[in-house]
């Protein structure tokens, strides 16, 4: 064997080997996407003070999205989910998901009474120096449904969930558009890894008490 063809056979298999490296990075890079986890950023200040939201994704906090955890267990209050847009959302032309925080379960019965949130006649409480207590009214729904959805007490039907904004005067929620299907959470918000200096775990707080 001449070293011209011997050459080209290592060239040839290093190439190969390179294809085929790079082929299966992207067959498991789009596996992780698809059923563990996804990278995302927080597009606006409806979670403030808890994610920093920005429509300039350079300036806004990322974050990382458990998608495995839901097929095992059911979300829990306190949960901060990213979710595609419900049917009510897609009727205004809505496409991109939304992330909010798990409020309501399934079968509770909830109303806003005088600034607060009440789940089965009791009030809810919002322990966390993260997030003051807040006034939260349907007062914020501009747009959606009329009336708004928690314009009187509603019961959430099984397999769906209740979720507001942590900035409760600046977030389009569950009070205005109704409940999310367990269908059509994408997965729970569990890390944030940008910007730097506030790396790490995203909290279920506020810790809800009743």
């Amino acid at each position: 064997m001449s070293d011209n063809k011997y050459i080209t056979q290592l060239n040839n298999s290093w190439i190969g080997e390179l294809v085929r490296t790079i082929g299966l990075s992207v067959i498991l890079a789009l596996g992780i996407r698809t059923f563990v986890a996804e990278a995302r950023w927080i597009p606006s200040g409806s979670m403030e003070p808890t994610l920093h939201g920005t429509p300039n994704q350079w300036e806004a906090d990322k974050i990382i999205v458990d998608k495995l955890s839901y097929k095992f267990t059911k979300p829990q209050r306190g949960d901060i989910v990213v979710f595609s847009p419900t049917q009510e959302l897609k009727n205004e032309n809505y496409q991109d998901a939304f992330i909010k925080r798990v409020v309501a379960l399934p079968g509770e019965t909830v109303e806003l009474r005088e600034g607060k949130v009440y789940i089965n006649k009791q009030p809810l409480r919002e322990n966390s120096r993260a997030l003051p207590e807040q006034f939260t009214s349907v007062e914020v729904c501009t747009s959606g449904q009329r009336p708004p959805f928690l314009s009187r007490p509603k019961t959430i039907p099984l397999d769906s969930y209740l979720v507001l904004g942590d900035n409760r005067g600046s977030s389009y929620d569950s009070r205005c558009w109704g409940v999310v299907p367990n269908r059509n959470i994408i997965g729970r918000a569990v890390i944030r890894f940008w910007p730097l200096s506030n790396i790490g775990s995203i909290d279920k707080a506020p810790v809800y008490s009743r």
